[in-house]
């Protein structure tokens, strides 16, 4: 087993345990408090009883209660939860109408705004009277293209309290980038800014902002200003500053809505195509509730803290928070600015007790050569969360030597798929050099061999084989259901295969061994290869590309190979190179840009005329490549492996 660096004082006192005794004397079963590996047992085994617990003591509100809690359909995909019942989900959020701290938002040039719970509910009521006035009707999709601040929950806040559909992209993403995304779901009102800070320069979004709104047919563009600037809206059809729109505070008259009822709108990355969107229901409050309070302990008196965009699931992640009455710190900007010490200070200044960011930012920092543990007390700070890639076992080592020693260091994995996580903490078990602690309560996850069997020890498929709240409702514009059986189903019939490779270990923690797929995950971020095409075989001078992550220094760094329309395979010259960089970065978004971009004289692809970006990755890892009889061209890998000699 690997070695323990983390063991809980006093696992007696959290609220998993006294979640775990009040099921073990209200059903009288042999469930240990303390044993995780018996509570997660029981609630894999008793999913009816589980979930109808877990919504009960995570206090998740409804305004009228379920008839049933789980009825099973043919497919899992068809299974309905807490059927009858009736809910709000900004209501749950905002049910905390007192004056302890509720919201902190704060960005790289010293702007915040802060909220008690109290003055959340009046701000939101007056985002919730403006689109009421607008006629907005449950189920109209209402989009925002805004920063990780204040005005982007508010936004999200004011439309589901009205059961409208939520959806939101970050303001460094590309104009066809969001064109793809909010081109499919056609809402009613988008919220934007007019720019944004980063690395403490001012960047306009004005004109892809004015691209969008020619693209789409909007009802109302919402221009929230990033600055003390009063922007130009001229030009942009619809547009309306964030001033002029809000009405003056009131009641909120909360819509009711069913359990199973659309309240978000999440994005695959687009690898084959344009990205699918993935409806969510109130399910996903309940599974991010159950992942707050039973697996980080998070309690009403305390405050939270993620980096993320509002382009990431981290972000609806967090702000569910707010149902736990505890105060949620959000942070716009680049976070090594003016140096790497930027996120530490801001979880020194708010005393933030559960701080939650990425794995490449922590190997960032550690290459920075930044002495956290003299320059920062981080006193607060109980729980360190991370996610987005694998946390390397050497990462383990650096946060307890480097970072702070006593810390509850919790890799986590899930997926936007589901909004949450299928692996996770928890406060009774010990931190594993290189583990993540468990699999979610409530989450059969299975590591499946070849054969379709659960192993231990062994490589395998992620999968989960019990349906689970957070699911997906269905897929956007997928009227047979194809697209979502397909994403998930293929494998094995009513599995769900998550498309990662795994290793659960005999402690019952799980090693993340990277994706099954060909999605990039620079710095811990999932991009979809669709994207980078449609943008580099745009350019004059490109006739085709593929693009890999290639596992690189502990993290993935985008690799990019193309074909040029005249004397493939010559180098390309520093002006192309700069060209393909720089039409990325402003088409989609700086993690687009590729570390390395190299000419290659051929494409594989397969005999039904698909790229194949496995093997291009394969060969460039250094693994062998499995059927190549399947390429059409498969000759053409030999370039590739002249090519991966000077990848290393």
């Amino acid at each position: 087993m690997n070695s323990i660096l983390w063991s809980p004082d006093h696992p007696e006192k959290s609220q998993l345990y006294a979640f775990a005794e009040g099921i073990r004397k209200r059903y009288k079963v042999d469930i240990d408090p303390l044993d995780y590996a018996s509570i997660h047992r029981w609630s894999i085994n008793n999913l009816e009883d589980f979930w109808k617990e877990t919504a009960e003591f995570v206090n998740l509100e409804f305004n009228r209660n379920p008839d049933n809690i789980l009825i099973r359909g043919e497919k899992i995909q068809d299974t309905q939860w807490f059927s009858g019942s009736t809910l709000n989900f900004a209501q749950n959020l905002l049910k905390h109408r007192d004056e302890r701290p509720a919201l902190v938002s704060l960005d790289e040039v010293g702007q915040e705004i802060r909220f008690s719970h109290s003055q959340l509910f009046d701000e939101a009521s007056r985002y919730h009277r403006a689109l009421k006035n607008m006629g907005l009707q449950p189920g109209d999709r209402v989009a925002a293209y805004l920063p990780n601040r204040a005005h982007t929950v508010l936004a999200m806040l004011g439309a589901t309290s009205l059961g409208g559909v939520f959806s939101s992209a970050s303001p460094d993403f590309g104009a066809q980038a969001v064109l793809d995304r909010f081109g499919q779901i056609k809402p009613r009102v988008l919220f934007t800014c007019d720019g944004y800070f980063f690395k403490g320069k001012w960047i306009s979004i004005l004109d892809k902002v004015k691209h969008i709104a020619e693209s789409i047919a909007l009802e109302r563009i919402v221009i929230v200003p990033g600055s003390s600037d009063p922007a130009d809206l001229a030009g942009i059809p619809g547009a309306i500053s964030l001033k002029d729109f809000l009405e003056q505070p009131g009641d909120i008259e909360f819509v009711p809505r069913s359990f199973m009822d659309p309240v978000y709108i999440m994005y695959s990355s687009g690898t084959t195509g344009l990205p699918k969107c993935m409806v969510q229901g109130h399910g996903v409050l309940l599974n991010h509730l159950k992942e707050h309070v039973l697996h980080c302990d998070l309690r009403p008196e305390e405050t939270t803290f993620y980096f993320t965009t509002c382009g990431w699931m981290m972000w609806n992640w967090l702000v569910s928070a707010l149902a736990t009455g505890a105060c949620v710190v959000l942070f716009d900007g680049n976070p090594f600015h003016p140096d790497p010490g930027a996120l530490f200070r801001l979880s020194d200044q708010e005393k933030v007790n559960v701080f939650g960011t990425s794995a490449r930012y922590f190997a960032a920092v550690e290459q920075a050569g930044y002495d956290v543990l003299h320059q920062h007390d981080l006193g607060t700070v109980r729980t360190m969360l991370s996610t987005g890639s694998p946390l390397l076992p050497e990462q383990f080592d650096y946060v307890y030597r480097s970072i702070k020693k006593n810390v509850q260091l919790a890799s986590i994995s899930g997926g936007t798929d589901l909004n949450g996580c299928f692996a996770l903490g928890n406060p009774l078990m010990p931190v594993r050099r290189g583990e993540i602690q468990a699999a979610g309560l409530g989450m059969k996850v299975e590591i499946k061999d070849e054969n379709g069997q659960d192993v231990t020890g062994a490589q395998g498929e992620l999968t989960c084989t019990e349906p689970f709240p957070s699911m997906p409702l269905y897929f956007w514009n997928d009227t047979d259901g194809q697209r979502y059986h397909s994403a998930y189903f293929d494998v094995w019939p009513n599995v769900w295969t998550h498309g990662d490779f795994a290793q659960r270990t005999e402690s019952g923690g799980f090693l993340f061994l990277g994706r099954s797929d060909a999605t990039l995950n620079p710095g811990g971020v999932r991009i979809g290869t669709a994207d980078i095409y449609r943008i580099v075989e745009s350019l004059e001078f490109v006739e085709d590309s593929v693009v890999i992550g290639q596992n690189h220094e502990g993290d993935v760094r985008v690799v990019l190979f193309v074909k040029l329309k005249s004397e493939p395979g010559r180098a390309l010259k520093p002006e192309e190179i700069d060209t393909i960089r720089k039409t990325l970065k402003r088409e989609a978004s700086p993690r687009h840009v590729p570390s390395v971009v190299l000419s290659v004289s051929a494409i594989p692809y397969t005999r039904n005329m698909k790229k194949v970006e496995i093997a291009v990755r394969e060969i460039v890892d250094g693994k062998p490549v499995r059927n190549r009889e399947a390429l059409s061209n498969p000759e053409c890998l030999t370039e590739y492996e002249d090519l991966a000699r000077e990848l290393k």
